[in-house]
């Protein structure tokens, strides 16, 4: 089933994804030489309580943490340690947060000290791939539109998209429909209605698309043992235009714009 939010849905949403958005945005100065990831991850926990939410991730089918920290080859859901980030590191953080019964969901890759060019790229490639992915959007497309803008704007660079995880639906639950892939030929799937909210996400890896998951059953990483990018927000589809709910903006936008 495909959720068309209400005003006041979409109100709480753009809230819990505003929470997000400054959590993260505070932890871009915490991310440094030395850091740790649980210390990372502890002061996320106390920053969303302390902004009145709760953290999204943290016992979700047995997740053991605030944030989802992915460091270097590991794609996504990696566990916070005790492990101290090192100059050259790329660092996925992926956060989520729950307030007043709804959801919002937001990631970012972050770059320690003196980091390798080709990784820069894959960082800036990702990103991009975000905004061209978000831009598609709009009243009318199909979630498809939004996976093949993404993979072609990924693979003219030479980088791979991961095809087993997916961006998806969000509001009363965390994962909702549909699931939004990032890759796949155009006008197939859902199609999008104005007023749905969903999380779009490129996975990108900076050699082959194969991953896999470690041992702690949560970890996934690149098969090769290269670099991956996350980038995530939570987008309200429009009618002439997508609207970023998770990039600090709390007001609403008129006729819903890429911002």
């Amino acid at each position: 089933m495909v959720n068309i939010r209400s005003e006041r849905e979409i109100g709480k949403i753009r809230e819990s994804s505003r929470i997000v958005y400054e959590t993260l945005s505070a932890l871009s100065e915490k991310i440094v030489l030395g850091a740790t990831g649980k210390e990372l991850d502890q002061f996320a926990e106390t920053f969303i309580r302390g902004q009145g939410g709760e953290p999204a991730f943290k016992g979700y089918m047995g997740y053991p943490s605030t944030l989802c920290i992915s460091i270097d080859d590991e794609v996504v859901h990696g566990i916070p340690d005790a492990r101290k980030l090192q100059n050259g590191d790329i660092v996925s953080i992926d956060c989520g947060v729950l307030k007043d019964d709804y959801y919002g969901d937001s990631a970012r890759t972050y770059a320690v000290g003196d980091v390798a060019s080709d990784v820069r790229d894959l960082m800036r490639i990702t990103e991009e791939a975000l905004y061209i992915g978000v831009e598609k959007a709009i009243l009318g497309n199909h979630v498809s539109d939004i996976g093949h803008a993404i993979q072609s704007h990924v693979e003219e660079h030479s980088f791979s998209v991961v095809r087993e995880l997916v961006g998806h639906g969000i509001g009363r639950e965390l994962h909702e429909d549909p699931q939004i892939p990032n890759y796949g030929s155009p006008g197939q799937g859902v199609e999008l209605k104005e007023g749905m909210c969903i999380a779009i996400e490129p996975m990108v890896n900076l050699g082959d698309k194969e991953i896999f998951t470690k041992d702690d059953h949560w970890t996934i990483c690149t098969r090769d043992g290269k670099p991956s990018a996350h980038f995530e927000h939570t987008v309200l589809v429009g009618k002439v235009g997508a609207q970023i709910l998770s990039n600090g903006v709390s007001e609403k936008a008129a006729d819903y714009a890429v911002a």
